[in-house]
């Protein structure tokens, strides 16, 4: 065939995300000619990777660019740094531009949704490096992956009902199908996060891979317990986070060393190439056969998910966000119980009331 026809919607400058393409390596890890590995990654390290409406945008048109390229064996999705994956949306858009405009909401969170579905539909597998915590809406997007691969420092958690929102960019739909019911509903709702060894523990990783480095050498993360599975009683306690002295002992350990996140990009590496030994077309027909699974929950809730997401604008999403935007930096979340006082005394979402649970006094 002498000519190709191009696929791709527009051609992209992407000004808010990196778009690499780097070579596929064999399994001597000699580069290999004409296949590549494309890496979109967040590049918003500031603000934690947060995505603001432009870098959504930019996504998407990562993504199908990346689905289209013959010359693509996998996809690794990641963000720039040590600090963070991603956090979700950029609350600081959020609370000065969406918040209280459901209508304009409304048109972000088609883009958000188009994005989640992009990593869905995508004709290549792709890999969550997940190089720093995992928040938010950047849980949602890191669950779409097809496969996670973390450092183990990271944390993985959801924000919304303390923030003013719910987890419905994705986590109400996919995280019941990696940890059950139980473990979904006690992170989507009470919002503690989890250290890599647990949420490995539970099913949510395919691999973690440590990146502190003390003295030249790589240890596991020293403020959760790597090295016992269970406590003088029997109780299970991988991965759940040290107290007391050890915690003490642990904080200091952690800050005299640096973290390297060469490990973690071996391993990334290593499992695109166990993609390349596969049959194309074999291994995106699999994928996209357990795919369906997510996608069986997610496009029967999106649209309805939007719609909701857009009127909570007008009332706990806007206190939420205007609140972590607003509020020092020891206290960003509104005084939950004075909230629930003036609501059960029937006081109206006004201007009244988001004044008086603000931490902005």
């Amino acid at each position: 065939m002498d000519t190709l026809k191009n696929h791709d919607l527009v051609a992209t400058d992407f000004s808010e995300i990196l778009y690499e393409k780097r070579p596929c390596l064999d399994n001597s890890g000699t580069p290999v000619e004409d296949i590549y590995n494309a890496w979109i990654l967040l590049n918003n390290p500031a603000q934690y990777n947060s995505y603001t409406t432009q870098a959504v945008k930019e996504v998407i048109l990562a993504f199908r660019q990346a689905s289209n390229d013959r010359s693509v064996n996998a996809i690794i999705f990641s963000a720039v740094g040590e600090k963070a994956f991603c956090t979700g949306g950029n609350t600081k858009e959020y609370a000065e531009y969406y918040a209280g405009n459901p209508q304009e909401y409304k048109q972000y969170m088609r883009l958000f949704n188009d994005m989640v579905s992009s990593i869905l539909m995508c004709d290549k597998p792709v890999i969550n490096r997940v190089n720093g915590m995992r928040i938010g809406g950047g849980q949602e997007i890191g669950m779409a992956c097809d496969f996670s691969i973390a450092q183990d420092l990271a944390r993985f958690g959801q924000a919304g009902p303390k923030h003013g929102s719910a987890p419905d960019g994705g986590s109400t739909d996919f995280l019941h199908l990696f940890i059950g019911i139980e473990r979904a509903m006690f992170s989507c709702t009470v919002c503690e996060p989890w250290s890599a060894h647990e949420a490995f523990r539970y099913g949510l990783l395919t691999e973690i891979v440590p990146a502190l480095k003390v003295d030249g050498k790589f240890v596991p993360n020293p403020l959760v317990h790597t090295d016992r599975w269970v406590d003088e009683s029997g109780n299970l306690i991988y991965g759940l986070p040290k107290t007391g002295d050890a915690l003490a002992a642990a904080k200091k350990l952690l800050k005299s060393g640096e973290t390297d996140l060469s490990l973690l990009d071996q391993a990334v590496e290593k499992f695109a190439t166990k993609l390349l030994y596969t049959f194309p077309n074999c291994l995106s027909k699999t994928i996209n056969s357990l795919r369906k699974k997510k996608l069986e929950h997610w496009d029967q809730n999106k649209e309805s998910n939007r719609d909701w997401l857009a009127l909570n604008m007008m009332t706990e999403a806007k206190a939420g966000f205007r609140a972590f935007n607003e509020g020092p930096r020891d206290n960003r979340e509104v005084d939950f119980i004075k909230l629930r006082q003036a609501l059960a005394n029937g006081q109206p979402w006004n201007d009244e009331l988001f004044k008086s649970i603000s931490p902005v006094k």
